[in-house]
């Protein structure tokens, strides 16, 4: 595997290191993957904690002979300057520079321009449809651990398994933190545009329109008409996406297509790594345990891959 430096979205205002990963000794035009982040600022593995999620699926992928492209998320690196921008949205932090990531695979002559995927983590999972849509034009999507439902649905699930496991002092103070973070997106689609930018929801910096402005692109409203190939993945020990809300979702929504594949790996967490704790009140110690991406993971992913081109080169 051959690792090289790439730049996306040069000349742009917002370029962004990235690595390209090839195979070894690869032959003729190869296909692509692009990793595409969950939520939050973001280096190019994904580190979070002292686990390398990104890292490990490119070098598992590329080692399987599929290219993959992983960069520095633009949150990352000028999380400073965009503090302050009140217009903010997803796709601002995320989907330019997916679709930007995308045009520089299929501008790689050793790249086979029809055959470029994209595989989204959590919320870049949550956000593959739409990027696809937006100009990312990929030849199948891959749904790590992503969601049908709208963000703050998610966040205000978050917070009420947090609460449950709480003893009964801290249960009552924490009820009514949650009660008033759920009235806050209570009336947060009969705002306007501008008085979303106005209304702080999540501290000093994130307001109101971003969470608006991406909960009125539904993921539902692009998987509906969808026909490419997709995946969809989750692991069972996933405490900060649903089992049964989340991928249940996916299923209720796209169960019975054939062009849609599901699988939920046993006792892996929201990383595809092995569950440590289980438990949402130990986020910070799960992910603080050096682990890698289950092996069976990539190896889905990359057979997936390859019959998903193999399909394409032997239509007519």
């Amino acid at each position: 595997m051959a690792d090289e430096r790439v730049v996306i979205g040069a000349g742009t205002e917002h370029p962004l290191q990235g690595i390209l990963s090839i195979p070894d000794d690869a032959t003729g035009p190869l296909p692509a993957a692009v990793l595409v982040h969950g939520s939050g600022p973001s280096d190019m593995d994904e580190k979070v904690g002292n686990n390398y999620p990104f890292r490990d699926l490119a070098q598992g992928l590329s080692a399987r002979g599929i290219a993959v492209l992983r960069y520095d998320k633009r949150t990352y690196v000028y999380g400073k300057q965009m503090k302050g921008d009140v217009n903010l949205s997803v796709r601002e932090e995320t989907i330019e520079d997916a679709v930007l990531a995308a045009e520089l695979l299929r501008n790689d002559r050793r790249i086979d321009p029809n055959q470029v995927f994209v595989i989204g983590h959590s919320l870049g999972g949550m956000l593959a449809p739409r990027m696809d849509a937006e100009g990312g034009h990929f030849a199948g999507l891959v749904i790590m651990a992503g969601s049908p439902r709208r963000l703050e649905e998610i966040l205000i699930d978050q917070n009420v398994a947090l609460l449950n496991s709480l003893n009964r002092w801290l249960r009552a103070i924490a009820k009514r933190q949650i009660a008033a973070l759920i009235s806050k997106f209570d009336h947060l689609y009969d705002l306007s545009d501008e008085e979303a930018k106005s209304t702080r929801l999540l501290g000093r910096h994130v307001t109101a329109y971003y969470f608006k402005e991406m909960g009125e692109h539904p993921c539902a409203d692009y998987l509906k008409d969808l026909t490419k190939p997709i995946l969809i993945l989750q692991g069972d020990k996933d405490f900060q996406v649903s089992v049964e809300r989340d991928f249940g979702g996916y299923q209720q929504l796209l169960g019975g297509r054939p062009n849609v594949t599901f699988k939920l790996y046993p006792n892996l967490n929201h990383l595809f790594m092995p569950s440590v704790y289980g438990d949402i009140r130990k986020a910070k110690q799960e992910y603080q345990v050096p682990q890698h991406v289950d092996p069976q993971v990539i190896e889905d992913i990359a057979h997936w891959i390859r019959s998903v081109c193999d399909q394409t080169c032997q239509s007519p």
